[in-house]
């Protein structure tokens, strides 16, 4: 069976290289975002990561101004595309502030999580821009682009934070069958070679986050960085009792919190509460708990932003140089 043919909608089609940098919780920030940006891949943080609410439109005005003084002066290579993620859980009080917000910039892509709403993505629509939806099968891909999204993000077993048990194989395979729409592939993409083999696979663009964790820009703890440059995937636990919902996270920031990485309990998915009220369960998690992929081993170095994406780039150009020497 022949697969539907291949499209992206022009905000995508202004990425020079082919990764975004997925959105961090409590961890990305608007000098990240600008940084990933600037080197030529979609930068992004959770509309969350802002507090207070009041906090977003700051930040969003510092991300469109910096970015369009960035294309002012280098219009040989414009900046990426920025995106915002949208926590689509019923447990999320703010979504119709921060939607407003985003609406009052035009934010051009959003990334939306934990559930699939319709009007959400007619409301990005209305401002000109594009909504990417990740999941974690293929039925939840198909629901995703029934209410109107226009790309998907598959996350693969390995990814950081909440992820999936599925084969990155499987998942592309199966996606692709049906959908020719932006593909985002998540899951231990932390190298040059392994973002060619995404594309390889059928992705349009490797989504990478815990790699980013480990750069001068991001805010997280100066142990969560040195933790993850001296980690592997054996130091990686899968679990859902932190938030409700299935992630990896480090072992060791478990061992530091008191608890035996290899004894947690089951918990309960209808626990989760991103509320932004005292008592938020995600919030508080993830400020000790510490989310991370599989793919760790290969980041041994806490670097700026801009060093990271230029790693990534000579390595895929290498890994590319490999193949098409075996051809």
């Amino acid at each position: 069976m022949s697969q539907p043919p291949r499209t992206l909608p022009p905000i995508l089609q202004r990425v020079r290289f082919p990764v975004i940098g997925s959105p961090l919780f409590i961890i990305s920030n608007p000098k990240l975002v600008i940084a990933q940006c600037k080197a030529g891949i979609v930068g992004s943080m959770p509309a969350l990561n802002a507090r207070p609410a009041s906090q977003l439109d700051e930040w969003l005005a510092e991300i469109t101004e910096t970015l369009a003084a960035h294309d002012r002066a280098h219009p040989e290579s414009p900046a990426a595309p920025f995106a915002i993620n949208q926590i689509v859980h019923k447990s999320n009080d703010r979504l119709e502030h921060d939607m407003q917000v985003c609406a009052k910039y035009k934010v051009p892509i959003t990334i939306t999580s934990l559930g699939a709403r319709a009007d959400v993505n007619q409301a990005v629509h209305s401002w000109g821009g594009i909504v990417l939806h990740d999941v974690i099968n293929n039925v939840f891909a198909h629901k995703a682009i029934e209410k109107g999204a226009d790309g998907l993000i598959p996350v693969a077993a390995g990814a950081g934070g909440h992820a999936s048990v599925k084969s990155p194989f499987a998942m592309v395979q199966e996606i692709r069958d049906w959908f020719g729409g932006p593909l985002a592939l998540s899951g231990s993409i932390s190298s040059g070679g392994a973002i060619l083999a995404a594309l390889a696979m059928g992705a349009d663009f490797a989504y990478i986050g815990s790699a980013f964790i480990a750069t001068d820009e991001a805010r997280a703890a100066d142990g969560y960085k040195k933790m993850i440059t001296e980690s592997n995937s054996d130091d990686i636990v899968y679990s859902n009792f932190y938030t409700g919902i299935h992630g990896n996270y480090l072992k060791g920031s478990i061992r530091n919190a008191g608890m035996d990485p290899d004894k947690l309990p089951e918990s309960d998915p209808s626990k989760m509460n991103f509320a932004t009220s005292e008592g938020a369960s995600a919030a508080k998690a993830w400020k000790d708990i510490w989310g991370c992929g599989q793919g760790i081993g290969a980041i041994r170095e806490v670097v700026p932003a801009a060093d990271l994406a230029a790693r990534f780039k000579r390595e895929f150009n290498e890994a590319r140089e490999r193949l098409s020497a075996l051809a």
